[in-house]
């Protein structure tokens, strides 16, 4: 029974972190899975980042006041590569809303890993280095914009428009509501003119092919254009971030 539990945190690592697996056997082999695991899985990290351009793949900065992953988990575990074009396009956003809004500071979610063809799970699509999520912006109850803040711990699954479903009901589909979660998240309004302002400057990038917004949320904020599109019903709710693709 060992082995299957050995394969399950194999499988489990590898998806989250693409390397985490390889490190979880390294340190099985070693005999010594509480000390050799964050070792191991330091140094592959550490080659994972140093070889990522090798690839065309490039990091998004883990700390910074412009533009800067959403949590530490994005950066520990690997998900946090984009190509150099998306980079671009995520950094000259980033700071358009900077220079609209002084104290704003725009944060990503997951981008991918830093090799191609490796899927990002849950995301469908995110095995090319050419989609990145970006989290929205929200005020305080009294309507005052946040800087770093997001609803949730991970800046996923805090859904903006569940009482506006336009999907019917299906199976198979990644479109979870997670309705029950919805009341542990702080009490966070979207602020609208900077989540507003980061759609417009990504639409109006000519690199950027599509934006996946949810049409009762692209509605409520006024946005339209021909790249901001519904992402279908099997696929997971875009009224929690926003997913940018070349």
């Amino acid at each position: 029974m060992r082995w299957i539990l050995h394969s399950a945190i194999f499988l489990f690592l590898t998806a989250l972190t693409l390397v985490g697996g390889l490190a979880w056997l390294a340190a099985v082999w070693t005999g010594r899975k509480a000390l050799g695991f964050p070792l191991i899985y330091g140094c592959l990290w550490l080659l994972t980042v140093w070889t990522a351009p090798l690839a065309g793949r490039e990091p998004l900065p883990c700390f910074g006041d412009t533009l800067r992953m959403q949590s530490p988990f994005y950066c520990v575990t690997l998900r946090h590569f984009v190509d150099q074009e998306m980079a671009q396009v995520a950094t000259r956003a980033a700071g358009a809303i900077k220079a609209q809004y002084p104290d704003t500071v725009t944060l990503a979610l997951d981008g991918g890993f830093a090799f191609t063809g490796l899927p990002l799970l849950p995301h469908l699509s995110h095995d090319d280095g050419e989609k990145l999520d970006l989290a929205f912006y929200y005020t305080d109850q009294q309507g005052v914009y946040l800087s770093g803040k997001t609803r949730s711990p991970l800046g996923y699954f805090a859904f903006e428009s569940l009482d506006t479903e336009n999907c019917p009901a299906a199976w198979p589909t990644l479109r979870w509501d997670f309705r029950w979660a919805q009341g542990l998240f702080p009490k966070r309004p979207l602020e609208p003119n900077r989540t507003r302002a980061l759609i417009v400057a990504l639409e109006g990038d000519a690199r950027v092919g599509k934006l996946f917004v949810e049409p009762p949320l692209a509605q409520r904020l006024g946005v339209s254009g021909d790249k901001i599109r519904f992402q279908g019903c099997r696929a997971a709710r875009h009224d929690d971030h926003i997913h940018v693709q070349l």
